[in-house]
């Protein structure tokens, strides 16, 4: 079984290299009745991609760029996505299982009403993207990613932990975040740190979120003022 571990996260991944799995090529990703599995699809470069009522099912894309993406009530289990570019993404009403995000990249996107279990985002970049009432419900990891500007609204995180990420201005409202474990991070451009009681940090990092505070309540330093 492949995982991949960090502190006390484990996130299940993909075996798609397991004897027992034959990928075939797929030139399209609507595989019929809504269902399209054990296949390998990539290299694509389109205009637009709609994806809706679909179930995606062991297999690997990989470089596929769309210019505009709409995916809506999709289920996805045990699906690698390897240097995909997705700007303009907007994904509702979905669900995501035992997959991985590597290399990807989803500028500007928006995530609605989407569950995760058992997700790697590794490298990815989410920057000026929204990710609205997300929820994990198993572990998910957020490893080497950027999410600068990114905001999560109403978001349940409490499974997730983010590491060596870009959290610039990375905004938090509402929702969840009790054991949400933010170590391994620079929060001091952290926004939104009202929602982030109960999360898990190291000591280093405290003075990182004064920093962060500071900077959020737009504080002014008394020896400054006095210096005018």
């Amino acid at each position: 079984m492949d995982t991949c571990t960090i502190r006390r996260t484990s996130v299940t991944l993909p075996a798609l290299n397991a004897s027992g799995f034959h990928l075939s090529h797929v030139t399209s990703l609507d595989g019929g009745r809504g269902r399209l599995a054990e296949f390998q699809y990539g290299d694509a470069d389109l205009r637009d991609l709609d994806l809706v009522d679909a179930h995606l099912l062991d297999g690997r894309i990989a470089g596929l760029k769309a210019r505009r993406t709409r995916l809506e009530k999709l289920r996805v289990d045990t699906v690698e996505f390897i240097g995909c570019d997705l700007p303009s993404l907007w994904w509702s009403d979905s669900k995501v299982s035992r997959a991985a995000f590597r290399d990807c990249r989803f500028m500007g996107a928006a995530l609605e009403d989407i569950t995760l279990d058992n997700v790697l985002f590794e490298d990815c970049k989410f920057d000026y993207s929204s990710l609205a009432r997300v929820r994990a419900i198993g572990p998910v990891i957020f490893s080497g990613c950027s999410l600068r500007e990114t905001t999560f609204i109403a978001a349940d995180l409490g499974a997730v932990l983010i590491d060596d990420c870009d959290l610039w201005l990375t905004e938090f409202e509402g929702g969840q975040c009790r054991g949400l474990d933010l170590r391994g991070n620079d929060l001091s451009g952290l926004r939104g740190l009202a929602s982030l009681k109960q999360v898990v940090i190291g000591r280093s990092q405290t003075l990182q979120l004064a920093e962060a505070l500071t900077a959020e309540l737009d504080v002014t330093f008394g020896e400054d003022r006095d210096g005018e």
